[in-house]
């Protein structure tokens, strides 16, 4: 879209919490129509800062932890927090503060803290054995023949930390005017 003069970029108006809730100015965004709109207009650009883009003008999100929240269905799909179906899983992550993320070619997805149980019913080993929670978290790092079943398959559960997820994953968590942020680097 091509951007009309003296429309500046607003930064720090709008956030994504970890529950994928929008919030604007820290007062939750409860009108549905509204929250459709900014589904419906939620995008990144090349440096990895997500933005709802509102006409002419781009509102920069804060994000609290990932660029989307993923919905676990009982049949295994994910879903965005926009509705978005994520129909392709590159990899499942365990960080170091007990997140479950799944990135895809969509970016860097949390597992909505609701889905957690859920998602912990579909442990399994590599050979299709359930596994337990407990498993999962017994060492500092996740065995590798643990994974989760998922609609996409069964995918091995890694490891990472949470203060690099901007970076290994290519978004910027709380962005600014081009020029006073280093760009993350996409993977």
């Amino acid at each position: 879209m091509l951007k009309w003069p003296n429309v500046p970029d607003v930064y720090g108006w709008l956030r994504l919490d970890a529950r994928g809730r929008w919030q604007i100015r820290n007062s939750q965004v409860n009108q549905p129509a509204l929250e459709a709109f900014i589904n419906r207009n939620y995008l990144s650009d090349t440096s990895g800062r997500w933005f709802f883009q509102n006409g002419p003008q781009r509102v920069f999100v804060t994000l609290d932890l990932t660029p989307w929240v993923l919905r676990l269905s009982p049949d295994g799909t994910l879903s965005g927090h926009t509705g978005t179906p994520w129909a392709a899983v590159d990899a499942v992550w365990l960080d170091d503060a007990g997140h479950l993320l799944v990135s895809s070619p969509a970016g860097l997805g949390l597992i909505h803290d609701a889905d957690l149980a859920a998602a912990s019913a579909r442990l399994a080993w590599r050979d299709g054995a359930p596994a337990t929670l407990e498993s999962l978290l017994a060492s500092d790092a996740p065995p590798p023949d643990i994974g989760i079943q998922l609609a996409t398959g069964w995918h091995p559960i890694a490891a990472t930390e949470a203060r690099t997820l901007g970076t290994r994953f290519g978004f910027v968590a709380e962005p600014k005017p081009s020029g006073l942020e280093a760009t993350q680097p996409r993977p």
